[in-house]
């Protein structure tokens, strides 16, 4: 049947069970043949600048015609970090029921990284996100036409599904024999219940074996699985095994399909024999060693940084005792003790034959679409087990963070397993997450309703919640109440004293420090629901006060009151603020600064728009950035894990500022601040004013879990100069300044203060 609208409806027959859901919303589908060459589809559109879709002629997936995305060939300086091409339905006819999207893919790339993803997303009422899956974990690599799919529940409020394809490192990709379909009603989610002793010991093994198959075993079934959706659908099978002889069974059910080798049996009994696959190569010629070789945590869009590949390496016909750390062989895979009374056998490499692994594995099957929201229990336990061995593998800095990550993961998974709902679930996550003292460390979700703030702001100083900058906005039914100003002291929040919230929040910050904990702390204390009224008890010259304010969404952080970002505040001496000046600023003022016999630069926050430009005039010899060190790991856990380090050259430009320089600093400054003023430190470049920074540096590595959670961490590692920790200890300032209350209650920036002296010589 020829379609007229650019969709062709289709009736399609998924058996009995779902006949009435189909019926009821019939599935869409998109060929393109009756689509014009060389344009984009009726209902299509391109969001992302420097990239183009278009209908082309000749080598789809079926018919004549298919749909080619790349990038446009100009302005790449703007082109966004990677394509996609989309489309919107109105989803009143899908709300509450199971979908699957499913479209034969085809990309051509110049290297392993280049990849494609389809995408499905629900946005509810209200302006929450739903369903989401971007096939984050699997992928689309082949050259060839290769069918993907995408499934899930449409949440009962849902108001629009968006759906495309995505493009990132790659020359172009191709879509084809695309549909959207309805396969049944979507399942209750599976409520809160604690987990059982025995249950816990199931899932730390799954959890441990997961990690393990996950990122080390290199078949081919095993680079296609879907992750989430195998662990989702995995943690009810293994939970319920009674004993161990079960358990092993449940585990080898899980992962055989797509990890073929792979032998999960009784520690108190004896281990299989090895494979003949494994002990002997399956020809003479030709075969290859493949193992899986990961620079840091690597995902497709990640490429130039962190990137996984499995590598090959030609079979030279006998193989090498590998010591510890040494690179993987077929017939010495991994035998580690799991919980739960169990021991897995895990190859880290095969043989690789005609463009196969071997021995083949059949793939993974999950037993239809599984659940992808975080109200159901099994999706909550099994985004923990993912996160849990992100980090296990793959963060660098377990050797100077004194945590019990296994601890973290029972702990995560027993308040996982009784979490309400998706809100609770997400604190479990930044509690497990700020067990890491990451200060890049963040969890973010659509569930996270404080997302607005009162126009004031305040920091810890000396121990107490300190107003910084007052505001004269109340609600107006508290009109005659007195506003918040510089000085006052902050009691209680909603009737609860600010130490108690700060005994809640703590655990779930993220922070290598207690100076940016501190500066975290005050951050999320300032947050609130969208029109959220907000009471204030204050305490103002031994007086206690109560103000109410409304807490408004979309506005920025009110910022403390410094000078304009350039600025002479003496005579000959300038302050420039680097969180706020961008580089041209900075290159337009070089003269008048080049001039000046003082100069204060403000890193008390993040130079966000700014490069290495002042730096290059502050020297006459070339100097390096920190030691940047990302991790190379080819065996799990961490074991014999190595380093490629780069770093930052910086060319001195002139004019030379040759006036004296003092740098202003505390714990907000983190990573690219620190980048700076590690290089200020090494190469004493200027006095160093106020305290410590945050002690975090090193690239974030980003990354999603099932039920739409967002997590960012520091994959990268980052040493000192000399080679000493960073991590945890920051740029310590070379002049310690402290603010006071009565400093702020009187107006005064201290840091700013004493620079000014340093740099004119007073001091």
């Amino acid at each position: 049947m020829r379609r007229t609208t650019g969709f062709r409806l289709l009736l399609a027959w998924f058996g009995a069970a779902a006949l009435a859901a189909a019926q009821a919303v019939e599935p869409v589908a998109y060929d393109f043949e009756a689509d014009r060459p060389g344009a984009l589809p009726a209902g299509w559109f391109v969001p992302t600048p420097g990239y183009r879709a278009t209908v082309v002629e000749g080598g789809a997936a079926q018919g004549k015609r298919c749909l080619k995305l790349e990038p446009t060939g100009e302005g790449a300086g703007d082109r966004g970090p990677f394509g996609n091409v989309m489309r919107v339905l109105d989803a009143e006819h899908w709300r509450g029921k199971t979908v699957r999207l499913r479209a034969a893919v085809r990309v051509e790339a110049r290297s392993a990284e280049g990849a494609a993803r389809l995408w499905l997303r629900v946005d509810r009422e209200g302006g929450g996100m739903g369903l989401f899956d971007n096939m984050g974990s699997r992928p689309a690599l082949d050259r060839t036409w290769t069918y993907h799919e995408i499934a899930g529940d449409v949440d009962a409020d849902a108001r629009t599904l968006n759906f495309g394809l995505m493009l990132f490192g790659a020359e172009r990709v191709w879509l084809d024999d695309f549909s959207l379909a309805v396969t049944g009603d979507a399942k209750l989610p599976e409520g809160p219940r604690p987990l059982t002793d025995r249950g816990l010991e199931n899932l730390k093994a799954f959890t441990r074996l997961l990690g393990y198959v996950r990122h080390f075993h290199p078949s081919d079934a095993a680079r296609a699985a879907d992750w989430n959706a195998l662990a989702i659908a995995a943690v009810p099978r293994v939970e319920a095994a009674p004993d161990a002889e079960e358990l092993a069974r449940a585990l080898a059910s899980v992962f055989i399909p797509v990890a073929a080798g792979v032998e999960v049996f009784p520690t108190a009994g004896e281990a299989p024999p090895l494979p003949e696959a494994l002990l002997r190569p399956p020809g003479r010629v030709g075969v290859r060693i493949v193992h899986w070789e990961h620079h840091g945590f690597g995902q497709p869009e990640q490429a130039g940084i962190y990137h996984s590949a499995v590598r090959q390496r030609p079979f030279r016909g006998r193989i090498r005792r590998a010591g510890p750390g040494g690179m993987p062989d077929p017939a010495q895979p991994l035998v580690a003790p799991l919980a739960g009374g169990v021991t897995c056998r895990v190859p880290l490499a095969l043989y690789q034959f005609r463009g196969k692994t071997v021995p083949e594995a059949a793939g993974g099957a999950t037993g239809g679409p599984v659940p992808t929201s975080a109200q159901d229990r099994s999706v909550r336990l099994a985004a923990v087990a993912l996160a849990w061995n992100v980090f296990q593998h793959f963060y660098p800095y377990f050797d100077v963070v004194d945590v019990d990550w296994p601890a973290a993961l029972a702990d995560a998974l027993r308040a996982a397993a009784t979490d309400p709902d998706e809100e609770a679930f997400l604190a479990t996550l930044r509690r497990m997450v700020a067990r890491l003292e990451d200060g890049h460390g963040y969890v973010g979700h659509r569930s996270d309703r404080a997302v607005a703030r009162l126009p004031l702001a305040w920091a810890w100083i000396e121990d107490r919640l300190v107003v910084t900058r007052g505001t004269e906005a109340a609600d107006p039914a508290a009109a005659n109440a007195p506003a918040p100003r510089p000085g006052d002291a902050v009691l209680a929040i909603d009737g609860v004293a600010v130490n108690e919230l700060r005994s809640r929040l703590e655990p779930r910050i993220c922070a290598a420090t207690p100076q940016h904990r501190r500066f975290r702390l005050a951050q999320e204390l300032a947050l609130f629901p969208p029109g959220a009224r907000v009471r204030l008890d204050l305490e103002r010259d031994g007086h206690r006060l109560r103000w109410t304010g409304r807490a408004e969404a979309g506005q920025p952080p009110v910022e403390e009151a410094r000078p304009p970002k350039i600025h002479e505040v003496r005579r000959g001496i300038y302050y420039v603020d680097l969180g706020r000046v961008d580089t041209a600023e900075f290159a337009a003022a070089l003269t008048k600064l080049a001039a000046a016999r003082g100069l204060v630069f403000d890193l008390r926050g993040y130079p966000g728009n700014l490069s290495t430009i002042v730096l290059a005039h502050l020297i006459d010899r070339p100097i390096q950035s920190a030691r940047w060190l990302v991790p190379v790991i080819v065996r799990p856990d961490r074991d014999g894990m190595t380093f490629l380090e780069s770093g930052w050259p910086v060319q001195p430009q002139a004019p030379r500022l040759s006036g004296k320089v003092a740098f202003l600093t505390d714990g907000r400054a983190i990573s690219y601040a620190e980048t700076y003023l590690g290089m200020v430190e090494h190469y004493r470049l200027g006095a160093i004013v106020g305290e410590a920074t945050a002690g975090t540096n090193g690239n974030v590595n980003p990354f999603e879990l099932p039920g739409g959670y967002r997590i960012v961490w520091t994959g990268m590692k980052v040493l000192k100069h000399d080679g000493s920790r960073h991590h945890g200890v920051g740029i310590p300032p070379t002049v310690p300044v402290a603010r006071t209350r009565q400093g702020v209650l009187e107006g005064r920036d201290e840091l700013l203060d004493r620079a000014i002296e340093i740099v004119a010589g007073e001091r």
